[in-house]
């Protein structure tokens, strides 16, 4: 090759001196993150300290270390600076639309559940409300780096509208249950809605659709069984409550009919052959080492919400025994009427608090164990290992950048004891979901922020002069 033509070939960008005397076609991509401390979270624990993450389309090409710089070019190169690059966070359980209901009847509310949330949702819940609240609740995550949220509730269609405007990915279950409500004018209408929200958004790049029969307590089994043989026609996943309380046999018997004595609730769902791999069970608080294993064996994935419960006074999960016996567990808020934040980093430290204070002791979850429980143990619960939870090549560009440099967050002598013990979500800097920057410089670069900003304040207007009806 020429001089001449090695001058304009590295003019237009596309060669690259990788040896004296040596020149290589530059590849390109559409995305590179550099000079960050690449948290990769895959199997090996491989980290690099001035790493490069290369992206093509919504799929990392690449990851190593600073020399990867002289192999791919991209118009969009994203200087971190030093800060921690990572997978993107897993919210595993949420309703998101209750964000228009965050901050009520918390003053001395005698039962909450009834005096303010139940007549809240049957005055106020619509598909607009659903919509405008989920878009919310979807920007507040992106901006505190989730890149997955798995939500159960009404309406799904709409969350799946506004979460997908944002920009994040969604498991999203249409929920089933015994009474009428906002969707379904009829007891299980849900059922016949899920089956329509799956065939309208399956396939969706961002969007899982499934089905959220609500609780075993709320779901006799002939509805359990629909709603698994619909998941399994489809493939698609199934979102669960499941032994949240201490009486919960108490309510399946009151709730769907008679109860075994001598069964614990996992027990009575496997006898019933609900359990699956394709479940994913919210809570898990009231079970044995028994019970644990059936769930091993079923492949039942665990969200484990310790604010939640701990809020709602419900109990402290087994959490430490589970992700030792091996079980698929990740981390969740619940909805934001129950634990108010849904950020993934504020539950990081929660949860080795609340696994140390139940064991009296103070080594249970190490940093990392957290860190790869909000990546890694997220996307096994979702069965979705193969695409997202760890910065590897041929899975989704899902990547949050951390700043190290915030006061908080120094001295950083090891990032994931910073991540776990000290960050805040407001340290999420930049967002990246499937290859596409959806925070950039903790600003949201997708919705429409006007138009949200003015839906938002009509929305909580309303939700506030109702509300003032209820003290």
């Amino acid at each position: 090759m020429s001089c001449k033509s090695a001058s304009v070939l590295t003019a237009l960008g596309v060669v690259t001196l990788v040896s004296a005397g040596t020149l290589q076609a530059a590849e390109r991509v559409d995305l590179i993150v550099k000079n960050a401390h690449v948290l990769t979270m895959d199997a090996s624990r491989t980290a690099y300290e001035k790493g490069v993450v290369a992206v093509r389309g919504d799929t990392i090409v690449a990851v190593g270390g600073p020399g990867l710089l002289g192999r791919y070019q991209a118009e969009i190169v994203i200087d971190a600076g030093g800060d921690i690059a990572m997978p993107g966070m897993i919210n595993l359980h949420n309703h998101i639309a209750m964000v228009a209901f965050r901050g009520l009847g918390e003053d001395g509310v005698e039962n909450r559940l009834f005096e303010f949330f139940f007549p809240l949702e049957k005055e106020m819940l619509s598909r607009d409300l659903i919509r405008v609240a989920s878009r919310q609740g979807a920007i507040e995550m992106a901006l505190a780096g989730v890149t997955l949220v798995a939500d159960m509730y009404y309406h799904e269609d709409e969350v799946a509208r506004a979460v997908a405007e944002v920009g994040i990915r969604g498991v999203l279950g249409e929920t089933v249950i015994g009474f009428p409500v906002v969707d379904a004018a009829e007891p299980w209408g849900g059922l016949a809605y899920a089956e329509e929200f799956i065939k309208e958004w399956k396939g969706h790049p961002l969007i899982t659709p499934a089905v959220a029969p609500h609780a075993p307590y709320t779901v006799p089994p002939e509805w359990l069984l629909k709603s698994k043989a619909l998941a399994e026609r489809e493939g698609v996943p199934i979102l669960f409550h499941m032994a949240e309380f201490a009486h919960e046999e108490r309510l399946i018997r009151e709730g769907v009919g008679a109860f075994p004595e001598e069964k614990s609730v996992v027990r009575y769902l496997e006898e019933l052959g609900f359990l699956s791999d394709a479940l994913l069970a919210a809570h898990v608080i009231y079970v044995d080492e028994a019970d644990m294993a059936i769930l091993k064996r079923h492949g039942v994935g665990v969200s484990h919400n310790p604010k939640a419960n701990s809020r709602g006074a419900t109990g402290m999960s087994p959490a430490w025994e589970m992700f030792g016996k091996g079980l698929d567990i990740g981390l969740g808020t619940d909805g934001p009427m129950g634990s108010n934040q849904m950020d993934i980093v504020n539950v990081l430290g929660y949860a080795a608090s609340v696994a140390r204070l139940r064991g009296q002791d103070g080594r249970r979850f190490t940093p990392y164990e957290l860190v790869s429980m909000a990546t890694m143990g997220g996307a096994r619960a979702l069965d979705m290992e193969d695409q997202i939870g760890s910065l590897e090549v041929g899975k989704k560009a899902d990547i949050v950048i951390v700043d190290i440099h915030a006061a908080n967050m120094q001295p950083i002598y090891d990032p994931y004891a910073a991540l776990v013990f000290s960050a805040y979500p407001e340290n999420v800097r930049t967002t990246i979901v499937n290859g596409e920057i959806v925070v950039r410089d903790r600003v949201v670069k997708t919705a429409d922020l006007e138009v949200h900003e003015r839906e938002w304040k009509a929305l909580t207007k309303r939700v506030a002069e109702f509300a003032k009806t209820l003290e």
